[in-house]
């Protein structure tokens, strides 16, 4: 979508189509924004109540005449209390009015409020236009293409100043990236998969200057005595490989971010198969890695002051004759061994040896994992939150306020030592799985055993990665929770 902007709405160009924000009263709704221009138009169904105003209520209206032939009235609900996502669903609402009548071009007008700053009002109604137009029709036909074509392409923003231009330029390249992991989430697991996400790495690595991309291939991952990850990879045809990508946006600081991503480009449970219907949406088991990558590339668009190692454990877990068993034991890059109970508890094994060896090697100062680790965590937290365990106070609390400000919510659970009795091996040093109860505490505290001393936060991002079902500003199933949070955590991490 082309994205434009003009300081009063006396400015604004022609288009389909004019959104217009309403405040909702039981009494009477009145207008969010300062003009008289649509009183007349307005008057007569504000009156007679076929619009009030409730969140995410639409009305369209013709006019004759105007920059716009149609003027669309958009529900904010109360203006006390409004937060940000009020407005960021409020205007994703406005995007499906107008998707449904297949309008191309549109102007919105900014609600104005003093309940929230300028900044953060102008970031939600942004993210809620471009967030709601991302489509996903690459495996359509080019029939189904053009009869289902909707897609708004040209969205004008009535009154910004040149920060509020600039925030809208910035927001827009944010949500560049928030699309590219939803297109890889979405993405055929035979396409997104070992080599297409290399590709993706050194195109990245080609396009900007301060990104370094390192590839661990089969022969590197045995040279480093990756066996976990080796162990999961065993029967795919692509072999698995640790793909880094270093971007150094603060060369004078000592501060190095890492931020590590589970990829498994499928998984069928491996010989712990999973039942037919747990499979389906499985493609999506590499969403981890993908905002790895996806962070790497929003922080070189942005030009975000930080140094950020981004680690894509890569591996897909399928079933064959070389499958990893369940009973046997592999020895990880750390050292510790690890029995395997249950081959569909994959995730934290490529975790290990990566989380293992980002350590070593990097020697970064926070450590951040992101992974669609367990159905424990969905079964706790729904679709609505994803679940943080840490073991710095700081860092977890730094992640829960980009998480509020974001509406990328988390919810802190906690890493008893208790726990680790439920992953005790009477063969190994450890074992992959334990029983059902504390299962994402236990999946937690597993990856944990492979971290030393760094500040470490691990995301269970199982049930806010991939929904199921489409809702709000998310138009498919696939998010690309993760990137809004990250550059924010970035941008505040040294605000006390």
């Amino acid at each position: 979508m082309h994205t434009s902007s003009v300081p009063s709405a006396k400015d604004r160009k022609g288009a389909d189509v004019v959104v217009v924000p309403v405040w909702g009263d039981k009494k009477k709704p009145y207008l969010a924004c300062e003009t008289k221009e649509f009183d007349a138009l307005i008057k007569f169904p504000l009156q007679e109540g076929d619009f009030i105003g409730k969140e995410g209520e639409t009305l369209l209206l013709y006019r004759g005449a105007g920059k716009e032939k149609r003027v669309l009235l958009l529900g904010l609900g109360s203006k006390k209390p409004c937060l940000p996502d009020t407005v960021r669903r409020a205007y994703a609402s406005s995007v499906k009015a107008l998707r449904a009548k297949k309008l191309k071009s549109a102007n919105f007008f900014l609600p104005e409020t003093d309940l929230m700053g300028r900044d953060m009002l102008g970031c939600a109604v942004f993210e809620g236009v471009l967030m709601a137009s991302y489509t996903f029709d690459q495996l359509k036909g080019d029939t189904a293409k053009e009869e289902n074509h909707c897609s708004l392409e040209k969205a004008c923003f009535c009154g910004l100043d040149k920060k509020d231009a600039a925030l809208l330029k910035k927001t827009a390249t944010v949500i560049q990236s928030v699309n590219f992991v939803r297109d890889l989430v979405n993405g055929n697991a035979d396409d997104i998969q070992v080599d297409r996400l290399k590709e993706l790495a050194k195109e990245l690595e080609k396009k900007h200057a301060s990104i370094k991309t390192t590839i661990l291939d089969k022969k590197a991952l045995e040279k480093e005595k990756m066996g976990l990850i080796l162990a999961v990879g065993k029967a795919a045809t692509r072999d698995p490989a640790l793909i880094i990508l270093e971007y150094k946006g603060d060369p004078s600081s000592k501060e190095k971010i890492a931020v590590v991503g589970k990829g498994i480009t499928y998984d069928t449970g491996g010989l712990n198969l999973k039942v037919g219907v747990g499979m389906e949406t499985m493609k999506c088991d590499m969403a981890g890695a993908a905002v790895a990558i996806g962070i790497a590339r929003a922080a070189a668009e942005l030009k975000l002051k930080v140094n950020l190692i981004s680690v894509l454990a890569v591996a897909e877990n399928a079933i064959g004759p070389e499958s990893y068993k369940p009973g046997d034991v592999f020895r990880s890059r750390s050292g510790k061994t690890v029995e395997i109970s249950n081959t569909d508890a994959e995730g934290r094994l490529v975790l290990a040896d990566a989380v293992n060896y980002t350590e070593d090697t990097y020697a970064p100062t926070q450590i951040i994992d992101l992974a669609t680790l367990t159905g424990g965590i969905v079964v706790a937290l729904g679709e609505e939150a994803t679940g943080l365990f840490s073991n710095d106070e700081h860092l977890a609390k730094a992640l829960e306020q980009s998480g509020e400000r974001t509406h990328e919510r988390m919810w802190r659970l906690p890493i008893y030592p208790e726990y680790k009795e439920y992953i005790k091996s009477s063969i190994a040093d450890i074992k992959n799985a334990g029983p059902r109860k504390a299962s994402a505490g236990s999946g937690a505290i597993f990856i944990q055993q492979f971290v030393k001393s760094t500040p470490w936060a691990h995301l269970d991002i199982a049930g806010t990665a991939y929904l199921s079902d489409a809702k709000g500003y998310h138009t498919t199933p696939a998010t690309g929770v993760g990137i809004r949070l990250l550059v924010d955590f970035f941008e505040h991490r040294n605000v006390k």
